[in-house]
């Protein structure tokens, strides 16, 4: 079993910037050989790494460190108005968490979101082998979010369970629910399920100022960065 000590990372020759304009990127990667197990993949987790199927990766570039990871403390959340009024929007879907998976119908619903709100983004044409090495391979203690009404699917969030929380890996949603902020309810409902289990943290990615699409993770509060090695609440960076 691979361990922090005896891992190998590569990084990538630079490439365009997902995020912000007119910027190279460099992103390190752990050997795709290496055995990850829960109990690493927590430590890379805090060190800041995600997860994207089978690979684990951070950001690497020479001369830039715009990409913030950033957890939320799930005992000292405490909902505002607007994450309430969402709360109650959505208080008619009916929540499950299930072993991540392919089926047809979380394709379909995948694909619909992508073709509708990311068609000039990097995932698009969307593809069931794009989903399944994206969402299911490589899965340790990873689970599927079904968002459902009335028995439809209608939300699906990507889930891991790590040893001190949950990674919130992705989530899409049926375009014409866009009203419903099903994007917001999901880490609200992530936020809840951390508590039941016990789980000091959410994990949500990275989050980078100039990025007015993350703008949206500094609303969950208290937040914490990842800078220097530390983690501290935002106020204090």
């Amino acid at each position: 079993m691979s361990n922090l000590r005896t891992l190998v990372f590569f990084a990538t020759p630079p490439h365009d910037c997902s995020y912000l304009p007119d910027r190279e990127a460099t992103t390190m990667f752990v050997d795709p050989r290496a055995n990850i197990d829960k109990k690493l993949y927590s430590q890379l987790t805090a060190l800041g790494f995600r997860r994207s199927g089978s690979h684990y990766y951070r950001p690497h570039c020479e001369h830039c460190n715009a990409c913030i990871p950033v957890r939320l403390k799930t005992d000292e959340f405490q909902p505002d108005r607007s994450q309430r009024r969402v709360m109650k929007k959505n208080a008619d879907l009916d929540c499950d968490m299930v072993p991540a998976r392919f089926t047809e119908e979380y394709y379909t619903l995948y694909a619909r979101y992508i073709n509708e709100r990311h068609s000039d983004g990097d995932m698009y044409p969307p593809s069931r082998e794009q989903f399944s090495s994206f969402l299911v391979e490589g899965a340790t203690d990873s689970w599927f979010l079904e968002m459902r009404l009335e028995g439809k699917l209608v939300g699906l969030a990507a889930v891991d369970v790590l040893d001190d929380g949950l990674s919130a890996i992705y989530t899409v949603f049926a375009p014409e629910l866009e009203h419903r902020s099903p994007g917001t309810f999901a880490i609200l409902w992530q936020i809840e399920e951390a508590r039941r289990q016990g789980l000091p943290h959410l994990y949500l990615g990275y989050w980078i100022k100039e990025c007015r699409k993350m703008n949206y993770k500094t609303r969950f509060q208290p937040i914490e960065a990842l800078r220097d090695g530390h983690w501290r609440t935002m106020d204090d960076n």
